[in-house]
C-alpha cells in the first residue's frame, strides 16, 4: 500500500537559514553605520547621543524579523491512501530509517554551542568578579540611587555591577586613594551609569556578542560600545561639574586597572583607551540645541536603518516568474521509484495531484521518497516546474526544472548515486485545482477497502454513500482493481477509481459523469 501525504510549503529551503542570513546582514550593515558615524557624531552632538547609535543594530535585527504581508498559502490537499497491486510493491520497512545529518542541522549545532559557550564563560567572568565581593560591607550617608558597597580588596571598583539589581562597588581604599571632590565625581560617574541603565545595556550586548560569536565585528562592537558608554557617563559628570575638569581627569589616572573581567557592569578603569578621554575633557560640552538635534538626527536615522531593513527582508518573487494573484495550479503526477533494498532492485508507482500557488512549493511524501515541486508562470499559458526528488531524508536524488503548457504532459527522470535510474516522473500541469472541487464535492468521507473488485462497483458504492448519481459507470469498464480508501472524501476517491479506468471525473451537483481524457 502507498501511502502519500500531501503538505503546504513556503519553500523548498528551511526558513530560518534565510532570516539567520538576514539577521547576519543587518547586524553587520548597522554595525559598520554605527563604527562610521561615532566619531563625526560625538564632535557633531557630543558623547551622549554618540552612544544612541548602538541602538541601531538591536532595533535592525528585531525588524528584520518581523512578519510581512501574507502571501498566498500552499494548498494542503486531504491525505490520500490506495494501493495497486499490478505497479506496486510496497517499501521495505527499513528503507525510512536511513538518514544522515543534513549540513543546515549541522550548521544549527555548531552556532548554538559556540552561543551556550560564549554565555557560560561570560557567566563563569560575572561570578568570579562576584565572589571578590564578599564580604563587602555596605556605605551609608551617600546620595546614590543605587546601593553602595565597600569591597574588602583595593582591585574591586569603582564600579557598577549587575543590570537587575545593580549596586556600586567601591574599593577598600577609597578615601585614602581619592581626596573628597575626587570622590563626588568618581560617584556621580557611576550614578550616572545607574541613572542611564548602563547595566541592561551590557547584558544585551553581550548577549547579541553569544548570538553571534562567530563574527569579528561582534566583539569589536562590544569593545567600542562599552568606550562610548564610558565617554558618555563622563559628558554627564562635566555637565553637572564642568569646572572640576582637572580633578576629573586626577582620578582616572589615580583608578587601578581592574584584573577581573565584568561583563554585565560599568568598572571605571583605565582599561578604556584613558588618553582619548582625558583628550574629551578638553572639548567644550555641546548645549542643549546641538543635543537636541543629535536626537531628532538619531531618531530619522533609526528610521531610515529600521525601513531599509524591513523592506530588505520582504519575499521576493522569483526572478523572470510574473505575478498571478488569486491563480492556483495542479499538477497530475505519476510516479516511479526504483528501490534498492540491498537484495534486489523493485518499482513503486504512485499518481497523485499536487495543487499550489504560482511560486510556492508544495511536497508529497511517498513511502521513504518525497517529490518537492514548485510551479511559477513564464509566459502566457506557458509554466515553470522545479521538481526535487528526495530520498529518506538524504539530499535531493535531482534536480530537474520542466519547461511547458498548461496540459501538456512533461517527463523528468532521475539517477540516483549509483548512476542507475531512480525514479521517473510524468508531470502534467494545469490551471485552477480541480483535486480540491473534487474533493470539497460531498461532506462523505470514504473508508473501504476492495479487492479484486471492478472499477465500476467501487465507483457505484461511492456515489451511493455521497448522494450522487453516475450517469454513464459501464464507462469505468470492468478490470479487476484492487484499491484501499482511508477516510478520503467521497470526490477524491470517486476521482482516483476514474483515474484507475483512464478517464476524466466530471461533476454536475449531483450527477456524475465520465468522459474519455
Amino acid at each position: 500500500m502507498n501511502s502519500i501525504e500531501l503538505v503546504g510549503m513556503d519553500g523548498i529551503g528551511i526558513d530560518w537559514l534565510g532570516r539567520g542570513w538576514l539577521l547576519i546582514l543587518a547586524f553587520t550593515a548597522t554595525v559598520l553605520v554605527a563604527a562610521a558615524l561615532r566619531k563625526p557624531c560625538r564632535r557633531l552632538f557630543g558623547t551622549e547621543r554618540a552612544f544612541q547609535l548602538w541602538l541601531l543594530p538591536p532595533l535592525a535585527l528585531l525588524a528584520s524579523q518581523l512578519p510581512h504581508a501574507a502571501h498566498a498559502p500552499s494548498t494542503m490537499l486531504p491525505p490520500m491512501v490506495f494501493a495497486i497491486t499490478s505497479a506496486a510493491a510496497a517499501l521495505p520497512a527499513h528503507a525510512t530509517a536511513a538518514s544522515v545529518i543534513d549540513w543546515r542541522i549541522f550548521a544549527a549545532a555548531l552556532w548554538l554551542s559556540g552561543m551556550f559557550v560564549s554565555l557560560w564563560l561570560a557567566a563563569v567572568a560575572q561570578s568570579r568578579y562576584r565572589t571578590r565581593l564578599h564580604g563587602a560591607s555596605v556605605v551609608d550617608g551617600l546620595r546614590s540611587p543605587r546601593l553602595v558597597l565597600r569591597a574588602r580588596g583595593t582591585d574591586v571598583g569603582p564600579a557598577l555591577v549587575g543590570a537587575w539589581r545593580s549596586r556600586i562597588v567601591l574599593p577598600a581604599d577609597f578615601e585614602q586613594r581619592y581626596d573628597a571632590m575626587e570622590q563626588a565625581l568618581v560617584l556621580a560617574h557611576e550614578v550616572a551609569h545607574a541613572r542611564r541603565g548602563d547595566g541592561w545595556w551590557c547584558l544585551l550586548a553581550r548577549i547579541l556578542a553569544a548570538l553571534f560569536w562567530f563574527h569579528p565585528l561582534a566583539w569589536w562592537a562590544l569593545a567600542a560600545l562599552r568606550h562610548d558608554q564610558e565617554l558618555a557617563c563622563d559628558a554627564v559628570v562635566l555637565r553637572e561639574h564642568g569646572t572640576q575638569r582637572r580633578r576629573y581627569a586626577n582620578a582616572m589616572l589615580k583608578t587601578q586597572s581592574s584584573a577581573f573581567a565584568l561583563p554585565v557592569g560599568c568598572p571605571w578603569s583605565p582599561r578604556h583607551p584613558v588618553t582619548e578621554r582625558i583628550a574629551m575633557l578638553k572639548l567644550p560640552s555641546p548645549n542643549g540645541r546641538r543635543r537636541n538635534a543629535g536626537m531628532l538626527a538619531g531618531f530619522a536615522l533609526a528610521i531610515v536603518v529600521v525601513g531599509s531593513v524591513y523592506a530588505a527582508g520582504t519575499p521576493q518573487e522569483p526572478r523572470g516568474v510574473r505575478k498571478v494573484h488569486g491563480l492556483e495550479y495542479q499538477l497530475d503526477m505519476q510516479v516511479e521509484l526504483t528501490v534498492d533494498d540491498g537484495h534486489k532492485r523493485h518499482t513503486e508507482a504512485a499518481d497523485f495531484a499536487l495543487c499550489m500557488a504560482p511560486g510556492k512549493a508544495a511536497m508529497a511524501s511517498v513511502g521513504a521518497v518525497k517529490v518537492e515541486a514548485t510551479t511559477a508562470p513564464v509566459d502566457d499559458g506557458q509554466v515553470r516546474i522545479d521538481l526535487a526528488v528526495t530520498s529518506a531524508g538524504t539530499s535531493p536524488i535531482a534536480h530537474s526544472q520542466l519547461h511547458g503548457a498548461l496540459g501538456r504532459t512533461l517527463h523528468a527522470v532521475g539517477t540516483g548515486a549509483d548512476g542507475k535510474p531512480a525514479y521517473a516522473v510524468d508531470v502534467t500541469p494545469q490551471a485552477g485545482c480541480p483535486a480540491r472541487v473534487i474533493a470539497e464535492a460531498s461532506p462523505v468521507r470514504i473508508t473501504e477497502h476492495v479487492t479484486n473488485g471492478t472499477a465500476r462497483e467501487v465507483a457505484e458504492s461511492i456515489a451511493a454513500k455521497a448522494g450522487w448519481k453516475l450517469a454513464n459507470p459501464r464507462a469505468l469498464g470492468d478490470a479487476p482493481v484492487t484499491l484501499s480508501f482511508n477516510d478520503m472524501p467521497a470526490g477524491t476517491a470517486l476521482q482516483r477509481v476514474a483515474d484507475l479506468a483512464g478517464v476524466k471525473l466530471v461533476l454536475d451537483g449531483k450527477r456524475v459523469r465520465f468522459a474519455p481524457k
